[in-house]
């Protein structure tokens, strides 16, 4: 499980020779589930997974929604989503670099644009 909710699944078939060796390679999993012929593990990835580092890209919806697609943003290509950007406070320029789509290559910019962008985010008043 990578930082931005991918998921990335492999099956492994192995013998086991020795369940000290094999529990030693398995030791940064977290054990999830354990069969008679079949154990799952998890592990947490601290960095962007691999299709954002690809294909990701920062962009806006219609709405003003601050969302990730997969490829340069389109309607139908979103990958995850996560606030909504007051438009009437945001430079222009910003605006223009996320309707273009501002690429995602790495752990430290995806938090970098979150980061900048939430500062934008428009809050919601609750009712009193």
């Amino acid at each position: 499980m990578y930082m931005d909710g991918e998921v990335s699944q492999e099956v492994v078939k192995e013998t086991i020779w020795s369940m000290e060796e094999f529990w030693a390679k398995y030791d940064n999993w977290e054990l999830i589930e354990m069969e008679k012929d079949k154990i799952i593990f998890r592990r947490y990835m601290d960095d962007i997974s691999p299709l954002l580092k690809t294909n990701g890209y920062f962009g806006i919806t219609d709405d003003g929604v601050l969302t990730i697609f997969n490829g340069r943003p389109h309607k139908s290509n979103i990958i995850q989503s996560f606030f909504q950007i007051d438009l009437g406070r945001l430079e222009s320029k910003k605006c223009e670099e996320l309707k273009k789509g501002i690429p995602i290559k790495s752990k430290e910019q995806y938090v970098e644009v979150l980061e900048t962008f939430k500062s934008y985010s428009k809050v919601e008043k609750q009712a009193k």
